[in-house]
């Protein structure tokens, strides 16, 4: 896990001295503490040097591009997993963050194609994979969390991939004078001194969905959509292509296989996929919310792990309405590990809320990220590498939606409908689409709530995006509903995962995510998955997945109403010295800014404790974008606090 920064002058314009690069790396330092690169290039002459990074170096030389790299040492420890890493011949510059766990499989067959090997880093395979089999040969072979870029000096090329999931953020910026990419895109303010400035095309679709499927909330900031790579010369520019389509995916029909042989199947790939994800030069441990995702994580890693020494790190709460601590302690008592719990309370959430928002680079669309920010930091006094669950209610279809969403015609859904849309009747006109419905399940806030909170509020627009992308999948409404989580819900999920853990200098890996995984989840035929309302079991999502963990843990366990990850909001909202910061600063700052109707959002301020759960969803919603805002849009980022 590590942070890569670079920029291109598209114009030729020489690049005279290392201080823009070392400010980009210097301000995602967290993302990799351990070791820095800088290396100058030129696609023009086809030539490369590397820089010191201990200060700013000028430059005699003509080089229009740099490339720069901050490492979080996880494998192979020593200088020879040094970054940027260049070829043999010195015609390719790669750089790579994240983990690519089946590398190791193709390591004999390259060195007896006569690559000879420096390192034992998963960097160099990468290297030897593209100049064996070119980029896409070399993508088509990788399972993993990545973002890779490749500079290709004989071909004058620069090659900028993601993962297919979204799993590590890339992000980039395009002028006339500059192509700028970075993992943080905070670091991209000190390529060319970019301004950021609030995309207000995107906001309505943030305000409903509570993110945004493509781009970012600031103008001209793209984040590379999961499963793409870009490509940039100098006289073709930039271009971007996709090398993972998730239709590739179809679901087997095959009615005679037996539930149990599914559930061994089911075992056996996720004792696979963590088996491959424990590799690891530092030490490794899991995220153990109490959930059944997390504990089967916990439960396999134990039991393959060569040495059994597994810990765990989890947040609890004093309010028993959010706190799941008699499962967290359930899953290590059986299992005999050390269970470290960190008790988030309401100093600490609130003092940090800032901080918090500076590493995501996002407003704080979910509350709950903050407890992943805190129990990063506490797992840091203990582990480097954690294993999460995340991934697996969008893979095996765990969310009520999943459900409702194949029986959308009951009365009780349909008076929830009109309760929730009661003054937008084109809501209840559309809803007879499939599309319509699938898409608008994942909002957040409804119609009525957004146009409350902004004027000149555009339903129709962020809702015909998401549609148009639900159009193009595949397969049964449950599978396209799978596809379409996982290409609009999940990556935000992911992408919280890595900022929060980042900023600590922790990595997260994600086990459900295994790419051989997700693919053989669509072999489990779907009543196993969902098996519909009339089945003799006590829950109806992600039904499978349940019966393997209720073998571990018991009935009780697995089959419980799911709690999710939350957190007692309304009492932290409630700290009066917050909420005094909010009506003294925010509020202000949100009159002046004029987006926003300040007035509903101070009453509700004044009466916390007395709103309803979807008045207390939209407040967040709002006071997350002020904060983020008022980070990224109001002060220099000479002055911001990390």
């Amino acid at each position: 896990m590590c942070g890569i920064a670079g920029y291109i002058n598209t114009d030729r314009r020489p690049i005279r001295e290392t201080g823009s690069v070392l400010k980009m790396l210097e301000i995602q330092k967290h993302r990799g503490p351990d070791d820095s690169g800088i290396r100058m290039f030129s696609l023009e002459k086809g030539s490369s040097v590397e820089c010191r990074t201990s200060e700013p170096v000028h430059l005699k030389d003509d080089f229009e591009g740099v490339l720069g790299f901050n490492r979080l040492s996880i494998l192979d420890l020593s200088l020879n997993g040094h970054q940027p890493m260049i070829s043999p011949d010195g015609s390719i510059i790669l750089t790579l963050n994240g983990e690519i766990y089946n590398v190791f499989d193709y390591k004999p067959g390259l060195e007896k194609w006569g690559y000879c090997f420096r390192s034992t880093t998963d960097t160099e395979v990468v290297l030897a994979l593209y100049l064996r089999y070119g980029f896409d040969g070399m993508l088509s072979r990788l399972n993993g969390m990545f973002a890779i870029v490749v500079v290709d000096l004989a071909r004058r090329e620069i090659l900028i991939a993601r993962d297919r999931f979204g799993i590590k953020p890339l992000y980039y910026i395009k002028t006339n004078s500059i192509f700028a990419f970075a993992s943080e895109l905070k670091s991209l303010h000190y390529a060319d001194s970019h301004d950021f400035m609030l995309e207000e095309e995107h906001l309505d679709e943030y305000l409903l969905f509570r993110n945004n499927l493509r781009g970012t909330l600031l103008k001209g900031v793209e984040s590379l959509i999961p499963g793409h790579y870009l490509s940039f010369t100098l006289n073709g520019g930039l271009v971007q292509k996709r090398f993972f389509d998730i239709n590739s995916y179809a679901r087997v029909r095959d009615g005679a296989i037996n539930i149990r042989t599914c559930e061994e199947r089911l075992e056996y790939w996720l004792s696979q996929s963590v088996r491959s994800q424990l590799m690891s030069d530092v030490k490794l441990g899991c995220q153990l919310s109490g959930g059944i995702d997390s504990s089967l994580v916990t439960l396999m890693a134990n039991s393959v792990s060569s040495n059994n020494n597994f810990e765990a790190v989890s947040v609890i709460f004093n309010d028993p309405r959010f706190n799941e601590e008699k499962y967290i302690d359930r899953v290590s008592d059986k299992m005999g590990i050390i269970s470290h719990k960190f008790l988030l309370d309401s100093d600490y959430y609130l003092t940090n809320i800032a901080k918090a928002t500076w590493h995501l680079e996002a407003p704080l669309n979910h509350p709950n990220t903050i407890a992943i920010y805190y129990l990063s930091q506490r797992a840091k006094e203990y582990v480097t590498v954690l294993l999460s669950g995340e991934g697996a209610d969008e893979v095996f279809g765990g969310y009520e939606r999943f459900s409702e969403l194949q029986h959308p015609f009951r009365i009780r859904l349909l008076l929830h409908q009109i309760r929730r849309n009661k003054y937008s009747p084109s809501v209840l006109f559309n809803y007879t689409d499939p599309g319509f419905r699938a898409v608008t399940s994942t909002a957040f806030l409804t119609p009525d709530q957004v146009k409350a909170i902004k004027g000149g509020f555009n339903y129709k627009k962020p809702v015909e995006i998401r549609r148009d992308l639900y159009n193009t999948l595949t397969g049964s409404s449950f599978d396209r509903q799978v596809k379409y989580e996982m290409i609009s819900y999940l990556p935000d999920l992911l992408i919280r995962q890595d900022k929060m853990s980042m900023a600590h200098s922790i990595e997260n890996r994600v086990p459900f995510l295994d790419n051989e995984l997700v693919m053989n989840s669509f072999a489990i035929p779907e009543f196993y998955l969902l098996p519909g309302k009339n089945h003799n079991e006590t829950a109806t999502q992600k039904l499978l997945l349940k019966r393997v963990v209720a073998k571990s843990f018991g009935h009780e366990f697995a089959f419980r109403e799911k709690m999710g990850f939350g957190i007692p909001l309304q009492e932290f909202l409630s700290d009066r010295d917050f909420n005094s910061f909010l009506r003294d600063s925010l509020i202000p700052r949100m009159k002046s800014r004029g987006l926003f109707n300040h007035q509903l959002i101070s009453g509700w301020l004044n009466n916390i404790k007395m709103l309803k759960y979807y008045e207390l969803d939209a407040l967040w919603i709002v006071l997350a974008f002020e904060i983020w805002a008022s980070i990224f849009l109001d002060r220099n980022h000479e002055n911001r606090n990390s």
